[in-house]
C-alpha cells in the first residue's frame, strides 16, 4: 500500500492539485507592485528583498530603491557605500553587496541585459536556484523550479499531509512537473502558476497552517538582538554615519564606544575592543569596509 509520501502523485492527482492551486490563486491574488512589471532587474531586486523579509516592509523600500538605482547600470555605477546605505533596515548587508557585484557583472559581461537561462543567472553573485527561477518565471515567463517557503507550504499541505522532515529532493521533481512549460493560456503559465502558489502559501501561513515547518529545511531563526550578526550590522551603520558626517573614517576605539552606547541602551554589557576589531576584520575581508592607518571607513 502506498505510504503518506507516495499518495497523490499520479498525473491525474497532480492535475487536480494544479486545478486547486490555480483556483486558490484566482481567489487570493495579491496585486503587489513588483507584479506590475516584467523588468528582470526590478524583479530581481524584489526577489532579494523578499528573502526572509515581510511583504509589508518591502513595499515602499523596493520603490525607493528603484528611484535611487533605476537600472542595473545605475546600480553597477553606484558606490558600494551608497548601496549599503540604501539597504539599511532590510537585513543581511551582504545581500546588498551581492546585488552590487551582480549588477556590475551584468553591466560589464551582458551589456546591462539580464541573461534568461538558469545557469547564467546562478553564476551571478548572490543568485541561487530559487532567485534564478523567480527571475525566469516573473520576468521571462519561463519554467523553472521556484522553491521558496510559501511554495513549500502549498506542496507540503496538499501532497504531504502529516509528513514531517520532508527534504527538498522530494519536492523538486513535483515542482518541476507541475510548472507549465509554456502555454497559450494566459491564465496558466509559469508566472501565473507561481503567483498562485505564493498567494495560496501566504494564506496558509496567515491562517496558522504553515506546513513549511514540516520541511527538512525549516530551522528556527536564531536570536538577532545581542548576537554577533547584530553587532556587525551596527558597526556598518556607525561607519556609514561617519561617512555621512563627512568624517574620513573612525578608529576602532571610536567604533567600540559607539557600539557600546547602542548595547547599553538595549540593556546589554559594553563591547570589548578585541571583539570589535575581530568583527571589523571580518567585514573588511567581505568587502564592507577598509582600514587606512588607524581609520576604518566604508
Amino acid at each position: 500500500m502506498a505510504g503518506a509520501r507516495d499518495a497523490g502523485r499520479e498525473p491525474s492527482d497532480l492535475a487536480a492539485f494544479r486545478a486547486r492551486v490555480l483556483a486558490q490563486g484566482r481567489a487570493l491574488y495579491r496585486d503587489l507592485p513588483w507584479r506590475r512589471t516584467t523588468d528582470p532587474y526590478e524583479i530581481w531586486v524584489s526577489e532579494v528583498m523578499l528573502q526572509q523579509t515581510q511583504v509589508s516592509r518591502v513595499d515602499g523600500r523596493w520603490q525607493r530603491w528603484l528611484e535611487r538605482f533605476p537600472s542595473v547600470d545605475a546600480l553597477a555605477a553606484a558606490q558600494a557605500a551608497d548601496v549599503l546605505a540604501e539597504w539599511q533596515g532590510m537585513g543581511y548587508n551582504r545581500r546588498a553587496l551581492a546585488l552590487h557585484r551582480a549588477a556590475q557583472t551584468v553591466a560589464s559581461e551582458y551589456g546591462g541585459v539580464f541573461p534568461a537561462d538558469a545557469r547564467s543567472l546562478e553564476a551571478l553573485p548572490g543568485i541561487g536556484p530559487a532567485t534564478a527561477a523567480g527571475i525566469l518565471a516573473f520576468a521571462y515567463d519561463l519554467p523553472g523550479v521556484y522553491l521558496e517557503t510559501n511554495v513549500r507550504a502549498v506542496f507540503l499541505h496538499e501532497l504531504f499531509p502529516g509528513a514531517v522532515g520532508v527534504p527538498d529532493r522530494e519536492l523538486v521533481p513535483l515542482v518541476r512537473a507541475t510548472c507549465p512549460a509554456g502555454s497559450d493560456d494566459p491564465h496558466d503559465d509559469p508566472r501565473t502558476w507561481y503567483y498562485a502558489l505564493l498567494d495560496y502559501g501566504y494564506e496558509l501561513k496567515r491562517s496558522g497552517h504553515n506546513a513549511a515547518r514540516r520541511s527538512a529545511t525549516h530551522v528556527r531563526a536564531s536570536k538577532f538582538e545581542g548576537s554577533r550578526r547584530q553587532k556587525r550590522a551596527e558597526l556598518v551603520r556607525l561607519l556609514l554615519a561617519a561617512r555621512d558626517a563627512g568624517a574620513p573614517g573612525a578608529t576602532a576605539d571610536e567604533l567600540a564606544a559607539g557600539l557600546t552606547a547602542v548595547e547599553r541602551e538595549a540593556g546589554r554589557d559594553e563591547v570589548d575592543l578585541a571583539l570589535v576589531e575581530s568583527i571589523l576584520a571580518d567585514l573588511a575581508k567581505e568587502g564592507f569596509c577598509a582600514q587606512e592607518g588607524e581609520l576604518w571607513r566604508v
